[in-house]
């Protein structure tokens, strides 16, 4: 149905500054997704894939990185494997830490399919992905699983992956394939954004955050490519995407070269 809107008083609608933009709720490739986009008849330019963390749900993402849509990009926020409306999925005999892997292991699993339904709706775009906390497990992983993902911002999140209470074989086999650490030099040329908050609690800078930005250091510079690897931390910032790092994730993603290209008149 269409209607006819005064232009001096239009309809209410979310609103990203003077921009209106809708959201939508699918399900794509058997993942229950929140979406906010630009308003219907608007071309999709870009699609950012937004990853959250353990025991939370896509809908506290909702407005996080809303910004976008009024450059033209869709934000894509699924509910990780055993999260939100599948928690029921949850198998009943994991620990709190294979909890968490085996979310992040389906996650990453059943990502091209998902990737596969979004190039359905909208065609081929730039694939951004962002991932907080055990959602940066994840948009770590897909740098080096899924070739269609051209930036990744992980935030508050590690790439050392040491887990002692993580028991189940193929969880270890998952760890071991694609632990950061061992692993960057599976990550370039993807350009990456790797952001902390120096008051993290949950993954303290010395432990976490230091080595994992070392390994990729060295990685991107193996591979020529160091200019494509940012790194950030925030002082005073605990373990949460405060809003200069959200900013800085948002100022990332609109300089690739591919959308602004595209996104030219």
């Amino acid at each position: 149905m269409t209607r006819d809107f005064s232009p001096s008083d239009p309809h209410a609608a979310p609103m990203s500054g003077q921009t209106p933009y809708q959201i939508e709720r699918r399900v794509l490739a058997g993942v229950p997704c929140l979406i906010e986009r630009p308003l219907e008849g608007t071309e999709i330019q870009a699609v950012c894939l937004v990853y959250h963390g353990a025991w939370a749900a896509k809908e506290g993402k909702l407005g996080v990185y809303s910004a976008l849509t009024a450059r033209g990009v869709a934000v894509v926020i699924p509910d990780a494997a055993l999260h939100g409306e599948r928690q029921g999925d949850t198998p009943p005999d994991h620990n709190a830490r294979e909890y968490v892997w085996e979310s992040v292991r389906r996650t990453v699993a059943e990502a091209p399919a998902l990737i596969d339904a979004l190039e359905d709706l909208w065609g081929p775009r730039p694939l951004w992905v962002v991932g907080s906390s055990m959602g940066g497990y994840v948009a770590q992983t897909l740098m080096q699983t899924e070739p269609r993902v051209a930036r990744v911002a992980a935030l508050i999140t590690s790439g050392v992956w040491a887990e002692p209470e993580v028991r189940r074989p193929e969880l270890q086999a998952f760890l071991e394939a694609y632990r950061p650490v061992t692993h960057a030099d599976q990550t370039p040329p993807t350009p990456l954004l790797l952001a902390s908050g120096e008051a993290d609690p949950t993954f303290p800078l010395a432990a976490h955050h230091a080595p994992t930005a070392a390994a990729y250091r060295t990685a991107y510079a193996q591979a020529g490519a160091a200019h494509l690897l940012h790194e950030a931390t925030f002082a005073g910032v605990g373990h949460y995407t405060s809003a200069r790092m959200r900013d800085q994730v948002l100022g990332f993603f609109l300089a690739d070269p591919v959308f602004l290209a595209d996104s030219e008149p």
